[in-house]
């Protein structure tokens, strides 16, 4: 249980300042440490509400309504959410119906880059994305404020990088209320203080997260590249443009040489079938020879124990490896089996879940670089390549396909819980082409994860000398 430390109590007038609200969150937060600790900096402060732009005066949300959702993309849009804002592969974004958002109503939840998104409601109020320049022209949910730097007074990347801080989060965070369902409403943050430390420092700051942006949207197009590289190589790019939905529900099919690996109608869906059958059309392999010799299972069941940062390795679970940030709690390595630990290259893929549209099961990432440092739960295929022909960022290329998304769901079994057949995960097809194909793709999967890690060391950067900035002025 928190408590308020003995020599800062919550004051009479602290009660004025945040409305009367007589709930703890603010007062134990930090926030109120971090207001006096800026409070006392002697530099320019000036409120959020001063050097943001835009409808609303640059701080707004949106309008509860009615979704309704499309695949084709001539007539949708990609939709961010509050959980969505904060994935690094923006591939399986649901689309928002483009007649709607494009109406007077809506029309102003448009995302532009260099905005700082917030998310406003349920479980992740107050974290915080940047709009990289790959996010222009998508839609974002009521649930995300967004924040619209007015660039004649401050730099997007800098304003960005302060609301990112453990300043900005201990100052936004403060602003939460609500029991079940966290909120926090525009008119909430529009005071926040911003510090002002001059043009040299506040542009080397917002060139670093300008930079980080820019990388992230190379990762993407890279991710993207790959992949269409590869099933067009293979002659199958009828695959990369898959409308599933558009093929009608699996209703009323028979199926012939039915045998004891498995009963499910789910497992014989004739819209997952007609994929299988133009992935075993061309040359392949199957992932089972892929992974001979190599792991083609999910990782084993163990009790975590809680460790500090320093002595432990930080756990990340399934809805959270598709972060750009992970936040997962730390555990006790040498409690653990050692799959916690992933070889590099290894490609994730979500095994356990629902199978709803939006749901990260049957999903796919790859492990490499920094994120080497992180353990990973057992809720995942660990599928490490046993061949050197088919190294693990040319199997991603293909795991993180839609076609192979759907293959994979449709090899479910399980309850309210699913999780993929063994025997069926193993026959998957996997393309071959030459060797200079893979070696082409591998590169340019392996160049993306570069580019994401470069991206982190120069928001990494970009933080610290914020950081550095305060504590030397403070």
């Amino acid at each position: 249980m928190k408590v308020a430390e003995r020599g800062n109590p919550a004051r009479r007038e602290w009660l004025s300042r945040q409305g009367l609200r007589l709930d703890a969150k603010p007062y134990l937060s930090g926030s109120f440490a971090t207001h006096r600790l800026l409070e006392q900096l002697p530099v320019e402060k000036v409120p959020l509400k001063e050097v943001t732009a835009g409808h609303a005066g640059g701080l707004y949300n949106g309008p509860q309504f009615r979704r309704v959702y499309l695949n084709d993309p001539e007539h949708s849009v990609p939709f961010v959410g509050s959980k969505d804002m904060l994935v690094a592969d923006f591939s399986a974004l649901p689309r928002l119906r483009k007649a709607d958002a494009e109406t007077r109503q809506l029309s102003y939840l448009r995302l532009e880059p260099g905005m700082t998104l917030i998310s406003c409601s349920g479980f992740n109020a107050g974290r915080r994305s940047y709009a990289r320049p790959d996010m222009a022209g998508y839609w974002s949910s009521q649930d995300v404020i967004k924040v619209v730097p007015d660039t004649q007074r401050i730099g997007a990347g800098y304003l960005h990088a302060f609301l990112a801080s453990r300043f900005g989060e201990a100052l936004v965070r403060g602003t939460v209320y609500g029991s079940a369902v966290k909120h926090i409403e525009p008119h909430h943050i529009e005071d926040l203080p911003v510090p002002r430390f001059g043009d040299a420092v506040e542009k080397e700051i917002d060139e670093l997260v300008q930079e980080a942006a820019e990388l992230r949207a190379e990762f993407q197009a890279d991710l993207d590249a790959a992949t269409r590289d590869l099933f067009r190589t293979a002659g199958i790019e009828d695959l990369l443009d898959l409308r599933w939905h558009a093929e009608g529900r699996d209703l009323g099919f028979a199926q012939s040489g039915i045998s004891a690996t498995s009963l499910r109608a789910l497992n014989f869906q004739p819209r997952a079938r007609e994929i299988l059958k133009r992935l075993s059309s061309v040359e392949h392999v199957t992932l089972g020879e892929v992974c001979a010799g190599g792991r083609l299972r999910t990782g084993k069941r163990f009790r975590r124990v809680e460790a500090s940062p320093e002595y432990g390795v930080r756990l990340i679970g399934q809805r959270q490896s598709f972060w750009i940030r992970p936040e997962g709690r730390w555990i006790s390595a040498d409690q653990a089996p050692d799959d916690i630990l992933q070889q590099d290259e290894t490609v994730l893929v979500a095994a356990h879940g629902t199978l709803g549209e939006n749901e990260v099961y049957g999903r796919s990432v790859m492990v490499t670089g920094s994120w080497l440092e992180h353990a990973f739960s057992q809720d995942f295929v660990r599928v490490v390549s046993g061949d050197s022909a088919f190294p693990g960022a040319y199997l991603f290329a293909f795991f993180r396909s839609e076609a192979a998304f759907r293959v994979l769901r449709s090899m479910s079994v399980g309850g309210k819980q699913q999780e993929y057949h063994t025997t069926l995960l193993r026959e998957i097809p996997v393309p071959v082409l030459t060797e200079a194909d893979r070696d082409r793709i591998t590169a340019t999967v392996r160049s993306a994860y570069k580019k994401r890690d470069e991206a982190d060391r120069k928001e990494d950067c970009a933080l610290a000398k914020l950081e550095e900035a305060v504590t030397s002025e403070a």
